[in-house]
């Protein structure tokens, strides 16, 4: 049987939510039917390198944020040429536009995945709205249009995304690399030298206006007068002591002594299962948090502000609280410290039910299988 060819291109391949979730998709895939390429508009960045060791091919094209010339917009032409695809894959916005402006050389058909969600439509960058409003205009000519929330079709079909051509399929978590894990929360808390009995509120993610660190950073100053003996832990690209915004937030909230910021790192699951709140502060612009579905695997229960599907993919196992509102996030996170351990372990428990149930990585690469196939 001929193997379906899928070309997969991508904006960047650094370490946010959707980049994270293209690689685990294609640790998934079925390679005795389907055989994917990757193409990334900017560099290799984190992912490039674990991606080739699967064995796909990665080429990349080397563009600079803002910067587009029409030497780049060739050579992906010219790398989707070499690739011979069955169907192209758009990953993000200005992907999604290079793969249908591409298909005006490479006649197969493209798809999309839009990742994001938004506050406004105005409140974006300029290239980013461009992108938008040109994708719009084009998206009657998508095979198909796959959003990774409900919120974010509900956002973007009324700018002119073509209705008839939208689906959703979420992003999903492995229920066998994120679990719950004793010895995690032993090691990482040895590592940070708190008491074994630390009680350790996460917020994992990239450094970005759309996370509202100083939310989170608030709701912690308020949490920390109350409760002695929780630790606030924040991990992701630029969230580091390195970064002076942070910094002087922290100083400023005299969380100093209370907060460990960790910057990136490589053993996400072992630092997931390590915490007893997993938490989303974000104030817009989050269509589905993957590090939320990554927390409910490890029976963690999570606090997340109401944007995009985080309430849906949270449901009855955690606290929902409005953006940009620190008392009131503040006060979700002292409800479950409140709650007990035992409470905690029982949302936990309910959580990864449901991260496993309905958003596992096995099935949402069965989703996107079908679909290709579909295409054929």
């Amino acid at each position: 049987m001929k193997k379906l060819r899928v070309a997969f291109l991508i904006t960047g391949l650094n370490g946010g939510g959707a980049e994270t979730m293209l690689y685990h998709m294609l640790r998934f895939m079925d390679r005795e039917r389907f055989e994917p390429v990757v193409i990334s508009m900017m560099d290799r960045g984190k992912f490039g390198d674990p991606i080739e060791k699967m064995g796909i091919p990665v080429q990349t094209v080397g563009l600079k944020p803002g910067q587009v010339t029409p030497a780049a917009a060739w050579r992906i032409v010219k790398y989707l040429r070499a690739a011979r695809p069955d169907v192209i894959q758009g990953w993000m916005y200005h992907a999604n536009l290079a793969a249908q402006l591409a298909r005006f050389f490479v006649r197969v058909p493209v798809c999309w995945c839009i990742q994001s969600s938004f506050l406004s439509f105005a409140a974006e960058k300029p290239l980013t709205r461009l992108a938008i409003r040109l994708t719009a205009r084009m998206s009657r000519r998508a095979a198909k249009v796959v959003y990774v929330s409900h919120v974010s079709r509900t956002q973007h079909e009324p700018l002119g995304f073509f209705v008839e051509r939208g689906c959703v399929i979420p992003n999903g978590v492995d229920p066998a690399l994120f679990v719950p894990s004793a010895e995690a929360r032993r090691s990482v808390r040895g590592e940070l030298g708190v008491p074994a009995d630390a009680l350790l509120i996460g917020l994992i993610c990239r450094y970005h206006p759309q996370k509202d660190h100083p939310n989170f950073l608030r709701a912690a100053a308020i949490l920390a007068r109350k409760w002695p003996d929780v630790r606030f832990v924040l991990a992701g690209y630029d969230v580091n002591r390195q970064n002076p915004a942070l910094m002087e937030l922290v100083s400023a909230l005299d969380l100093d002594s209370r907060i460990h910021m960790l910057g990136e790192r490589n053993d996400m699951p072992r630092l997931t299962a390590a915490l007893d709140i997993a938490t989303s502060s974000s104030s817009y612009g989050e269509a589905l948090a993957l590090a939320l579905a990554e927390a409910m695997a490890c029976e963690v229960p999570c606090v997340v502000t109401d944007v995009g599907d985080s309430a849906l993919l949270v449901g009855p196992t955690g606290v929902i609280v409005p953006p940009s509102d620190s008392e009131a996030f503040a006060g979700g996170l002292a409800s479950l410290l409140s709650a007990g351990p035992e409470k905690r372990r029982e949302l936990g428990k309910a959580a990864r039910i449901r991260a496993a149930e309905g958003y596992s990585i096995q099935n949402i690469v069965r989703s996107y299988e079908a679909l290709y196939e579909s295409l054929k």
